[in-house]
Formats: structure tokens, sequence, C-alpha cells
């Protein structure tokens, strides 16, 4: 059902991975192309904010803040495995694997690696702090209108 602190959730988290993209681009190597990185990202976050932010509401402050915390990072999960099947086809259509279940594996390494490309504090505080606000902005906008 349709509520202002799923809409609410959903923005901030769209917000949130568009920032935490915007981080992770001088990261890369040199000359990556990024296609629908940033879109796939936001998109994921909106879909992050609506489905599990968004009915996670209603239950006071600390639990807002868990519910933002986890929302970021079901959105980071989401994200690594997203692009890790994206990068997967890419190689794939360039005939860089020897069947299907090692471009499945690779789907895993690819998201690894990934992972450890944007652990770093320059993402990785930004995504702490913008999803307690994210949680916390939620709960208000329950509370106002509810």
């Amino acid at each position: 059902m349709p509520t202002a602190a799923r809409l609410i959730a959903a923005l901030c988290l769209a917000l949130l991975a568009f920032v935490a993209s915007t981080q992770v681009v001088p990261l890369m190597p040199e000359g990556t192309d990024f296609g629908y990185f940033f879109h796939v990202n936001v998109i994921l976050g909106l879909l992050t904010g609506w489905i599990y932010m968004g009915r996670r509401v209603g239950y006071g402050l600390v639990p807002a803040i868990n519910n933002g915390l986890t929302g970021a990072a079901v959105m980071v999960l989401w994200a690594l495995f997203v692009q890790g099947i994206w990068e997967m086809f890419d190689r794939a259509m360039r005939n860089r694997y020897g069947g299907p279940f090692e471009a499945l594996l690779e789907i895993l390494t690819l998201s690894i690696e990934f992972f450890f490309v944007i652990s770093v504090p320059a993402v990785l505080l930004p995504l702490v702090l913008g999803g307690c606000l994210a949680g916390l902005i939620a709960e208000g906008a329950h509370k106002r209108w509810s």
C-alpha cells in the first residue's frame, strides 16, 4: 500500500545511491565506461526504499536508524550483485568463459571484487550516515502523515 513513508524512504535511498555512485567513479580504473551505472543504482535505491525500508517504519527512533542502515546495506548488496551480473554478461558476450557454470561463478567473484573497490571510507561513510538519515527521515514522514 502506498504511503508517504514508503515514498520518502524510496527517494532518500535513491539519493543515497546517486551520492554513493558518484563516490565510486574516481575509484574505478581510468577509461571505465559506466553506461547505466548511475541509472541502475538509483532504481535499486528506489526499489529498496519502497519495498524494504518503507514497510518497516513506525517503531521508534532506534529501529528507524537500524532500518536505514539495513536498507543501505541491502541496497549495496543488490547493487553489487546486479553490477556483477552486468559485467559478467559483458564479458560473456566477448566469449571469456568456457561454460555457463564458470560464468555464474564469475558473478560472485566480480561482486566481491567490486565490494573491495568500494570498501573505502569515502564510500562507506556516506552510506552509513545517509542510511541513518534516510531511516530517520522515513520515520518522521510516517509520524507526520499517518
